[in-house]
């Protein structure tokens, strides 16, 4: 009679790996068909950031954003054109598919550009509530995923997955978790973690399709250690914009574009 109990406590424990792998395999998959339905040769769009800081004050700046290549092996150039004090400021960010990404910043008043260090990724973006890290490229080859389930967000059906940095991908944060629209495989929510305390939120909003590619037109990123919020709007959003490779190298990043 024992062995009859027993067998099926058994079968139960043999079969969970499978059942956790197989879970493993579809967040994968809802991660990885998002960012097919997001791909696009180049992508072009001006932006004008919002930053709210916690004692109330308000400031504004804007800047382009150019990007070219396939996802997770592509560069991108980050260009302030306002306000005066930083206009000029450029990034280039070169993403790689097995590793972190490089980056440079091009500073007008110094006349130089300098190599940003692995270990002030962490750091604010030019007082803005992203991190030099968040402006890098997610590509789902660099993390393991985990599915968490089905949630409602702002009342509309989405996957609830965790992501890891696998060994190879350096990162601020130990694990993210993304919530990704059921409809149109479009992240709606981002939460960022480190030392297991959530650090950065990024909500999605104004959905639209562009050029074939549903996309969120704003971003809100918080900042929760700083209790600050910086909202990105993308104005004059382009897919597919003809670019050559000379536009995102580091002496074109010392040319005003």
């Amino acid at each position: 009679m024992s062995k009859a109990v027993l067998l099926p406590a058994v079968f139960a424990l043999a079969a969970a790996p499978f059942a956790a792998n197989a879970l493993a395999d579809e967040a994968r998959r809802i991660v990885e068909e998002a960012q097919r339905r997001a791909h696009a040769n180049s992508e072009r769009y001006e932006g004008t950031l919002t930053v709210y800081g916690k004692s109330g004050k308000i400031a504004e700046k804007r800047w382009r954003y150019d990007r070219i290549g396939s996802h997770g092996n592509s560069k991108s150039v980050i260009r302030f054109s306002s306000p005066a004090e930083v206009k000029g400021v450029a990034l280039l960010i070169v993403n790689h598919p097995e590793r972190s990404s490089d980056q440079w910043m091009w500073t007008p008043a110094l006349e130089r550009n300098r190599r940003i260090a692995m270990q002030d990724r962490r750091r604010r973006f030019f007082g803005t509530d992203f991190s030099f890290e968040d402006l890098e490229e997610r590509d789902a080859g660099q993390y393991d995923f985990r599915m968490l389930g089905e949630e409602l967000l702002d009342g509309i059906p989405c996957w609830k997955i965790e992501s890891r940095p696998k060994e190879t991908k350096t990162s601020q944060y130990d694990r993210s978790i993304i919530w990704i629209r059921k409809d149109h495989y479009v992240w709606w929510q981002l939460e960022n973690y480190s030392r297991e305390k959530l650090v950065r939120r990024a909500k999605y909003g104004d959905l639209e399709n562009v050029s074939g590619i549903w996309t969120a037109r704003t971003v809100d990123m918080s900042d929760l250690r700083e209790g600050s919020h910086t909202v990105l709007r993308l104005e004059k959003l382009d897919y597919n914009v003809p670019m050559k490779d000379e536009q995102f190298t580091l002496e074109a990043l010392r040319r005003e574009l």
